[in-house]
C-alpha cells in the first residue's frame, strides 16, 4: 500500500517564476540584511574612533531607519518564500485519497433531509 496515490493522467505544469524566486532567495536575503545592517556597523566603528558628534547623530538616525526596515524586510522575504513554495506545491502532481465506503450506503438523506425533486 502506498501512502499517496497519484491521479492517473494528470499533467504537471511546467516550472515557472516560483522556481527562480526560490533559487535566488538564499543569495538575495543575506545581501539585503547586510545593506540594512551597514549603518549599525558604521556607527559602531565611528563610536570607537575619534570623530565629531555630527556624524554619530546622522549615523544614529540612519541606523534607526535601517533597523525599522529590518523586520518588514524579513517578514516580506518569508512571505515571498512561502508563496513561491505554495505555488510550487500546487503545480506538483495531483493525489487521490483512498475511497471511504459508508456501511449504510449513500441514500442522500442526512443533515439536509430527503433529496429535492427536480422540476417545477
Amino acid at each position: 500500500m502506498t501512502l499517496f496515490n497519484k491521479l492517473p493522467g494528470f499533467i504537471r505544469s511546467p516550472p515557472g517564476l516560483e522556481r527562480k524566486v526560490l533559487r535566488q532567495l538564499p543569495s538575495v536575503f543575506p545581501v539585503g540584511l547586510m545593506v540594512l545592517l551597514t549603518p549599525s556597523v558604521a556607527r559602531f566603528i565611528a563610536e570607537h574612533a575619534d570623530s565629531s558628534a555630527y556624524p554619530l547623530a546622522l549615523l544614529g538616525r540612519l541606523e534607526l531607519a535601517a533597523l525599522s526596515l529590518l523586520l518588514p524586510y524579513c517578514s516580506f522575504t518569508v512571505f515571498v518564500a512561502l508563496s513561491a513554495f505554495t505555488v510550487m506545491v500546487m503545480k506538483g502532481p495531483a493525489y487521490v485519497a483512498d475511497a471511504y465506503f459508508m456501511e449504510e450506503g449513500d441514500d442522500r438523506e442526512g443533515l439536509w433531509g430527503p433529496p429535492r425533486r427536480r422540476g417545477w
